[in-house]
């Protein structure tokens, strides 16, 4: 092979390498967008709480909704924490985990759709301190999983490479925000359903 045939490979090596890296790493201009739809849901959501009053019907099949919600995201997230733990315990690669992991991002948006959704025809009383807390929480981990989506594509990117200590504690924050605001969420929810 001559030299000029080993260059272009060796450029055409390198370029496809970048564009398979800009590939897998998501524009900030899709998180922003997503992060946007979050919040325009999450304020849509609270201004129907605000502004309708579901009839006895409407309210059960909101609460039965709500709760199965509940169910499926939040049942999500534990399996996708406890596969990070097993992760960081070494008792499974990081590919297991991702590969474990990627097909669970539906059911925890699902969920937290759900959640959001039927949540505004549960007459939640929005003049309670409590209750403004628990929408704040609603609203941190809907962003915080936006951000783990992200990190879910940052870590696939390393390839079997070694994870760097930024991605680590990415990833021990994303989890910790994420299990502190699911808790504080069903905590607040509970403790509301017996006034």
């Amino acid at each position: 092979m001559s030299a000029a045939a080993d260059a272009t490979a060796t450029a055409t090596v390198r370029r496809s390498g970048r564009d398979a890296e800009l590939l897998q790493l998501p524009s900030w201009c899709g998180t922003a967008a997503a992060s946007l739809a979050v919040c325009v849901g999450w304020a849509a959501t609270t201004w129907i709480a605000l502004h309708l009053r579901a009839d006895v019907t409407l309210h059960t099949v909101a609460l039965f909704v709500h709760l199965a919600s509940l169910v499926l995201g939040f049942g999500a997230v534990l399996a996708i924490d406890y596969y990070g733990a097993l992760w960081l315990t070494g008792r499974k690669t990081l590919r297991e985990v991702l590969d474990f992991t990627a097909p669970l991002h539906i059911p925890v948006w699902a969920g937290l759709g759900g959640l959001l959704f039927s949540g505004a025809f549960l007459h939640p009383d929005l003049s309670s301190p409590l209750t403004c807390v628990k929408l704040g929480l609603v609203l941190v981990l809907s962003l915080n999983g936006v951000q783990a989506s992200v990190l879910h594509q940052r870590l696939a990117a390393v390839d079997g490479g070694p994870v760097g200590r930024r991605l680590m504690i990415r990833g021990a924050v994303t989890a910790s925000v994420s299990q502190a605001a699911w808790w504080g969420a069903v905590a607040i929810g509970f403790l509301n359903s017996r006034h």
